[in-house]
C-alpha cells in the first residue's frame, strides 16, 4: 500500500515536473523569437536603401490629352493664336502645370486685327504654367516680313515679351542670311540681337556677279 502511494506520488511529481519543462520550453522558445524578430527589425531600421522615390501617376499620366487638335485661343475676347497638333498633352498636377507636344506643333500668332504676325513650326514643344514656350528639334519661324528662322532650340518668354536661343540659328531674308550662335528678338520677331555672327549678302555690279561674306550685328 505504501509502496502504491509512493509510486502514484512518484507519477504525479514526474508528470508535474514536465509540465514545468515543457512550459519553460515554450518560454524560452517564445523569448528567443521575440529576441530575434527584434534584433532583425533594428537592422533593418538602421540599413540604408538606395531606392528612389515612388513614381506618382499624376507625374506619368496627362491630365487632358486631345488628339487631332486645330485649336483657336483668345486674349481678351480676341483670337490671338491657332494651335495645330497632332497630340496635345495637359499636366495641371505636375510641378510646374506644363502643356506637351510631342509629335510635333504649327502655332500662328495673330495681331488684334486677327493678322498674322508670325507662324512657328517644331517637332517638339513644350509649355510652362502657359507663359514659357520651349520648342525643340527643326524649328522653324516666319514673321511678318517674309524672314525665316532656323534653330534647333527657341525660347518664348510670353511674360517677358520676349524669343531667345542660345543654340544655332540661320536667318534668311530675301537679300541676306545670317548665321550665328545665340540671338534675342522681340515677339513680334522683327528687332532681333545676334551674338558670333556671319552675313552673307549677294549682290551684283555692271562686269559680274560676286558674293561678299562679312560679320554682321542688328
Amino acid at each position: 500500500m505504501v509502496h502504491e502511494v509512493e509510486d502514484q506520488l512518484t507519477s504525479k511529481n514526474m508528470a508535474e515536473n514536465q509540465k514545468i519543462k515543457q512550459h519553460s520550453f515554450r518560454h524560452i522558445t517564445v523569448t528567443t523569437l521575440v529576441t530575434v524578430m527584434l534584433v532583425l527589425a533594428f537592422s533593418c531600421s538602421n540599413k540604408k536603401t538606395g531606392n528612389a522615390p515612388d513614381i506618382k501617376e499624376q507625374d506619368s499620366l496627362p491630365t487632358m490629352q486631345a488628339l487631332g487638335v486645330y485649336n483657336l485661343i483668345s486674349d481678351s475676347g480676341v483670337i490671338r493664336y491657332k494651335l495645330i497638333a497632332e497630340e496635345w498633352n495637359i499636366y495641371n498636377t505636375s510641378n510646374p502645370p506644363k502643356w506637351t507636344f510631342v509629335k510635333g506643333l504649327l502655332m500662328e500668332k495673330f495681331d488684334t486685327t486677327f493678322h498674322t504676325e508670325w507662324f512657328v513650326q517644331a517637332d517638339t514643344a513644350y509649355c510652362y504654367k502657359q507663359e514659357l514656350w520651349e520648342l525643340r528639334g527643326r524649328v522653324t519661324v516666319k514673321n511678318v516680313q517674309g524672314t525665316l528662322f532656323k534653330t534647333e532650340e527657341l525660347f518664348w518668354d510670353m511674360k517677358e515679351h520676349e524669343i531667345y536661343s542660345s543654340q544655332y540659328v540661320k536667318i534668311i531674308t530675301p537679300t541676306r542670311e545670317i548665321e550665328g550662335v545665340g540671338f534675342k528678338s522681340n515677339e513680334q520677331m522683327t528687332q532681333y540681337t545676334f551674338y558670333n555672327t556671319k552675313g552673307y549678302v549677294p549682290f551684283e555690279d555692271s562686269n559680274q556677279k560676286t558674293d561678299s561674306t562679312t560679320n554682321i550685328k542688328k
